[in-house]
């Protein structure tokens, strides 16, 4: 079964700032729209300007306030900026949703393009520390906050093929640990989210067959949604998880606890 239920808790986030970078579709527009949804005032950041607009008005139109910018994650200025931005629109920043990310066409390490593996290092490791260095003082300046970065089950364990995405996801794992211990008896939480295989544009591009080869290589023999993804960062932004930080969370179905051969399908074993 492939239910899953979107219902946001009201008024989990009343009083909140959440800023999410990377939102212009996808997982990042799912947790933009939940983070809302909960109550909080969200500033959303991305490239694409045009995809950034409709998304706030598609959250206004709910009743919910939210703002865009257009942000580069790897230019330290342009990220300091919006950090600027979101403190003038809002006045604090509570939460921050460190989504950007960058996929290369796969190629054997020796066969990748360096300039390739160099915007992979870019977005996810240089991107998520400038995004960290200036959302954690802005946290800090009014008590604390949570901070969400993404990695992928890709950074835990590896794939073939992959070495850019493989290296820089794994690089946001390592950096969410180090923040995490920095800031960890200042109120400010640092986690990762490890997804496994999520029905995004990427995957809906693939085709059926390929859903179906990933949704096949999970315990759980299925793919999972963005609006599961969007769940776990709604947890971790809110106090309810706020005994957690420096936890790498995998959203999987079950992929990184292990195997399970096929014949135990369906078997109860």
């Amino acid at each position: 079964m492939n239910t899953v239920s979107t219902a946001t808790p009201p008024d989990l986030l009343d009083g909140k700032v959440a800023l999410v970078v990377g939102a212009s579709r996808g997982i990042g527009a799912a947790t933009a729209k939940a983070l809302a949804r909960a109550g909080a005032k969200v500033m959303l950041a991305a490239r694409d300007a045009t995809a950034l607009a409709g998304l706030v008005e598609d959250i206004r139109a709910e009743g919910r306030q939210a703002r865009f910018a257009t942000v580069d994650v790897g230019d330290a200025s342009s990220v300091e900026k919006l950090i600027e931005a979101t403190l003038d629109a809002f006045g604090r920043l509570d939460i921050a949703f460190n989504n950007a990310t960058d996929a290369s066409i796969p190629r054997p390490l020796a066969e990748m393009d360096v300039d390739d593996f160099d915007r992979a290092i870019r977005t996810n490791i240089r991107g998520t520390f400038l995004g960290m260095k200036h959302q954690i003082p802005a946290m800090l300046a009014t008590g604390g906050g949570s901070i969400v970065n993404m990695a992928s089950l890709a950074g835990v364990q590896g794939v073939a093929n992959l070495a850019g995405y493989v290296t820089g996801k794994a690089g946001v794992i390592a950096l969410t640990k180090v923040a995490a211990l920095d800031y960890a008896d200042q109120g400010v939480r640092v986690n990762v989210l490890a997804p496994g295989p999520i029905l995004t544009h990427h995957l809906e591009a693939a085709g059926e067959r390929a859903q179906r080869q990933a949704a096949m290589a999970t315990p759980m023999r299925r793919i999972g949604v963005v609006d599961e993804v969007a769940n776990a960062v709604l947890w971790l932004g809110s106090d309810a998880s706020g005994f957690i930080t420096g936890a790498t969370l995998p959203i999987d179905g079950g992929q990184s606890a292990g195997v399970k051969p096929e014949h135990m399908y369906r078997q109860g074993q």
